[in-house]
C-alpha cells in the first residue's frame, strides 16, 4: 500500500486554497508552509506565460529523511505515508539536508521538524487531506497508488506524469500532470528580483547571482517559499575540531605502531588534544540542536540506520579510548599505550571519516555526495592533527616524532589540495552538484576559497622546508596556518552545499 498524490497542473489556477487549508488544519506558523504554490514566469512582456506548481513532501518510497533521522522522529507508516512524531525530534535538521524537495522546515513554535504528513489524522478517520477537500478545480488526486482499482492509480496509469528530482531515486509519490519543467526543476528558473506579493528571502536573492537564467525562456521564479540554510558555523567548526582530534589520534597511534617514540607529545599531548577536540565537537553538535535538552534521545531512542547516531557512538568510543591513552601516558604505562595504539588509529579513521557517510545520507545536497569525501576527510585530519601536535612540540618533548609530524602535515596538506582540485575541476554527476561548485567558486565565496587554497599551499611548503632542513618551528607555523586553511574551506563547502535550490 502506498498513498500518494497526483496534481493536475493543467487545471490548477494557483488560488492557494490548498496552502490556506493546510495552514489552518495544522496551525502552521506565519511564513512557513507544508504545502505551497510556486509561480514561474517565462518570456518578456507582452508575450509572457505563468506556470504553477504545488510543492510538498513526496512521501517517498525510499524516504531519505527517515533513514537519516537519528531518533526515529520521522517514520514511514504501513500505508506509505511519511509521518513524524515531534515529541522525539531533537531539531538536528539532518532531515532537511536529506530531503531533495525542500519539503521539511523547523516549526517556529515547537522548534521541531515539520512537513506535509498527508493529513494522516484525517486519513485514519476515512477522510481526505484538507488540501484535496478545498481544491475548487479538483486538481489534487489522492489515494493508494499500489491499488490498480483506485481512481488515482488509474489516472496515473492513463495520463503522462512527471515527478520531481527523479535522479535522486527516492521513489517520489507526488505525480504531476502537465507541469512545466521550469517549475519542477529548481535550477531552471532563478528567483526574480521581486516576487508578485513579497520579496524573495535574502538567501535566494544571493544565490541568484551564481545561477544563470536561460536566455531563451527567460524563466524566473516569481513566488516560492524561503530557502533557509539549516547548518551554519557550528557544523563547519565541528568538521575542524573533529579533524584535529582524529588527526592527533591517527598520527600518534601510527607512530607507536611503527616503533617511533613520541615523548610527552605522543604519550600525553596527543590524547589530550584528541579529548579536547572530541569535547568541542560534542558541545558544538548539541548546541546546534533546536531542542538541545533532548539530546539524550540520540542515545536512548536511536535510529540505528542514521549516521548521526552512528557518528555519536564513534565519538563516544573514541573519547573513552583517548582517555585511557591519556591516563596511561601520565602513569608512564608504555605497554598499555602500545596496546591502545591500533584501536586509536582505527577510531581516528572512523572519527575523521564517518561524516562522509552522514553527508551521503544528506541526499538533497549533491555537492556532499563526492565518493572521495571519506579520503578527503582523512587528509584534512592528518593536516590539522599534525599541525596541532607540531605547535605543542615547541614546548614539550617529542622523542623521534618530529619527522613523523612534518610528514603528516606535508602529506595531509598536499592531499587536501589534490582533493579540492578534483572537487572543483572534476566531472559532476548532477546539475545540483555542479551548481554547488559554481557557488563555491562564485563571487560570494570565491575569494575565501582561493585564500584557503593559498594558505594550504603555504602550509605544504613550510612543512617541506622544515622536513628538508630539520626545522621544527617552520612546521609549527605551518601547523597554525593549517587550522586557518581548513576552517575557511569548511565554511565555504558547508554553506555552498546547502544553497543550491531544491524547490
Amino acid at each position: 500500500m502506498q498513498y500518494g498524490f497526483a496534481i493536475d497542473q493543467r487545471t490548477c489556477i494557483g488560488c492557494h486554497a490548498c496552502t490556506v487549508a493546510c495552514k489552518t488544519e495544522h496551525q502552521v506558523p506565519l511564513g512557513q508552509f507544508r504545502t505551497w504554490v510556486k509561480y514561474v514566469d517565462s518570456g518578456e512582456f507582452p508575450t509572457t506565460t505563468r506556470d504553477f506548481g504545488v510543492m510538498r513532501c513526496n512521501h517517498c518510497t525510499d524516504a531519505p529523511c527517515v533513514k537519516i533521522c537519528p531518533t526515529q522522529a520521522l517514520f514511514k507508516r504501513d500505508d506509505g505515508i511519511v509521518d513524524f512524531d515531534n515529541s522525539r525530534c531533537i531539531g538536528c535538521k539532518s532531515c532537511m539536508q536529506a530531503c531533495p524537495y525542500d519539503a521539511i522546515y523547523i516549526d517556529e513554535d515547537t522548534h521541531t521538524a515539520a512537513k506535509c504528513n498527508f493529513c494522516a489524522h484525517r486519513v485514519d478517520q476515512g477522510l481526505e487531506p484538507a488540501c484535496v477537500v478545498v481544491c475548487p478545480t479538483e486538481s489534487i488526486w489522492v489515494g493508494d497508488l499500489d491499488d490498480p482499482e483506485s481512481a488515482i492509480s488509474q489516472f496515473v496509469a492513463s495520463t503522462p506524469t512527471q515527478v520531481r528530482a527523479p535522479e535522486q531515486k527516492t521513489g517520489p509519490n507526488v505525480h504531476y500532470v502537465g507541469a512545466s519543467p521550469m517549475v519542477l526543476e529548481p535550477l531552471a528558473a532563478p528567483v526574480d528580483d521581486t516576487y508578485i506579493w513579497a520579496q524573495p528571502d535574502r538567501l535566494r536573492l544571493a544565490v541568484k547571482t551564481d545561477l544563470v537564467m536561460d536566455p531563451e525562456t527567460k524563466a524566473r521564479t516569481t513566488l516560492n517559499t524561503a530557502h533557509p540554510r539549516p547548518w551554519g558555523w557550528m557544523v563547519s567548526t565541528y568538521l575542524w575540531t573533529k579533524g584535529v582530534a582524529a588527526g592527533a589520534m591517527m598520527l600518534a597511534g601510527l607512530a607507536l605502531l611503527f616503533g617511533v617514540t613520541g615523548g610527552a607529545v605522543g604519550d600525553v599531548a596527543a590524547p589530550l588534544v584528541a579529548m579536547a577536540g572530541l569535547l568541542a565537537t560534542a558541545v558544538l553538535l548539541i548546541a546546534d540542536l533546536k531542542r538541545p535538552e533532548r539530546f539524550w534521545m540520540l542515545i536512548f531512542k536511536p535510529n540505528p540506520t542514521s549516521w548521526l547516531f552512528r557518528g555519536g557512538a564513534v565519538l563516544g568510543i573514541a573519547a573513552a579510548l583517548t582517555f585511557g591513552w591519556f591516563v596511561s601516558g601520565l602513569l608512564g604505562a608504555d605497554s598499555m599505550i602500545r596496546y591502545l595504539a591500533a584501536p586509536n588509529v582505527l577510531l581516528g579513521v572512523l572519527t575523521a571519516g564517518y561524516t562522509a557517510f552522514l553527508f551521503k545520507q544528506a541526499e538533497g545536497r549533491d555537492l556532499w555526495q563526492n565518493p572521495l569525501l571519506f579520503w578527503h576527510l582523512l587528509a584534512q585530519a592528518f593536516m590539522v592533527g599534525s599541525g596541532a601536535l607540531l605547535v605543542l612540540s615547541l614546548v614539550l618533548s617529542y622523542g623521534d616524532l618530529g619527522t613523523t609530524m612534518l610528514v603528516g602535515l606535508l602529506v595531509g596538506a598536499v592531499a587536501h589540495l589534490a582533493f579540492v582540485g578534483l572537487e572543483l575541476r572534476g566531472h559532476h554527476s548532477t546539475a545540483n552538484a555542479a551548481a554547488g561548485v559554481t557557488i563555491m567558486t562564485g563571487g560570494r565565496y570565491g575569494q575565501t576559497l582561493q585564500t584557503s587554497i593559498g594558505i594550504a599551499a603555504l602550509t605544504a611548503v613550510l612543512a617541506l622546508v622544515g622536513l628538508v632542513t630539520d626545522t621544527l618551528w617552520l612546521g609549527a607555523v605551518g601547523g597554525v596556518l593549517a587550522q586557518v586553511a581548513l576552517l575557511m574551506y569548511e565554511h565555504v563547502f558547508v554553506r555552498a552545499g546547502q544553497e543550491v535550490p531544491l524547490s
